[in-house]
């Protein structure tokens, strides 16, 4: 590893270790609740600013893309109820600055589905293919809605909007921050499978000494693994040709994940797991709202599979099983 790449190191790990220290303290159940609810939590938000963490791969931040994802990655781990992926999308495409900014699907001169868009001083609307995105300034919000991870998903008017070009396909970099935000949702719903089976006793002994348990967490294990290891591979291919085959693969592995690892842990926390009291429903949730957001597995599988179709059968080896 070169001098160079192992700095880049250093400051990624720095990132997450930060990053997960300070979620750890401040996002707790009661926070998620409260969200859900539609209180925004404005001093995380105003701790995240502090911290810089909301201007990650912007020009001049001295990070790159690659420590954007990492920290999303860690805020799917304590399903932090921000819109940040959106705001540290929008400062890369537009000037950086320290609001909050929220992205939704252009419907008519209204954005759908747009996170926390009640609480966002610049929406931006996405249309599917296209390289350029609708930025506002003084957003509406005409209808309040909730997506099945109990977050705010808002219908917003546009109102007065500008057209900006943000170069690679717009659509293909959220459904990447949505890889990256299940993926570590993943990883917190295993940490809360073993912490249960570890805790819990049955018939004189800890579950986690049961086979079942055991095969159950290790099914787990290898779809968190999976999930992380497509994650990676799509941001390793950000400024590369493969980036849209990537993140399709990536969306599609673990979309399929997020069905398994649900079942699997709530199965290992039995009805206990179903209860609001419990910490475990605000992570599945959020994976199976996740899952859909800007492109289900089946929409990326078909993508995936129009572009191996395109290349040829003389190609297609190449494409599986290198990365030029």
């Amino acid at each position: 590893m070169s001098e160079e790449a192992g700095k880049e190191m250093d400051t990624r790990q720095l990132i997450v270790d930060t990053a997960t220290k300070m979620f750890a303290d401040h996002v707790d159940k009661k926070m998620l609740d409260a969200a859900e609810l539609g209180e925004f939590p404005d001093e995380l938000w105003q701790l995240v600013v502090a911290n810089g963490f909301h201007q990650l791969g912007s020009e001049g931040s001295g990070t790159d893309e690659a420590d954007l994802f990492a920290f999303l990655m860690v805020c799917g781990q304590f399903a932090v109820p921000l819109p940040l992926a959106e705001t540290l999308l929008a400062n890369i495409w537009l000037a950086p600055d320290d609001t909050l900014a929220s992205i939704g699907l252009v419907n008519g001169n209204s954005v759908r589905e747009s996170h926390w868009g009640r609480a966002a001083s610049r929406v931006i609307g996405i249309r599917p293919g296209a390289s350029d995105v609708l930025v506002s300034l003084v957003p509406e919000v005409t209808n309040k809605h909730s997506n099945m991870g109990g977050e705010p998903a808002d219908e917003v008017v546009l109102g007065d909007s500008t057209v900006v070009s943000v170069g690679p396909d717009p659509y293909a970099q959220l459904a990447l921050t949505r890889v990256n935000l299940i993926a570590g949702c993943l990883q917190a719903q295993l940490d809360l499978g073993i912490q249960f089976a570890t805790e819990r006793s049955q018939f004189g002994r800890m579950i986690s000494k049961f086979q079942a348990i055991q095969h159950s967490l290790a099914v787990v294990a290898a779809e968190v693994a999976a999930a992380k290891r497509a994650a990676d591979a799509a941001v390793d291919a950000f400024h590369d040709d493969r980036f849209i085959p990537e993140v399709a693969a990536a969306k599609s592995r673990v979309g399929e994940a997020v069905g398994t690892v649900a079942e699997q842990v709530h199965q290992i926390h039995g009805a206990m797991g179903f209860t609001h009291e419990h910490r475990l429903h605000h992570f599945s949730r959020r994976t199976w709202a996740w899952r859909d957001a800007w492109g289900n597995e089946f929409e990326w599988q078909e993508k995936l599979g129009h572009h191996i179709a395109n290349l040829g059968a003389d190609n297609v080896w190449d494409f599986i099983a290198t990365r030029s």
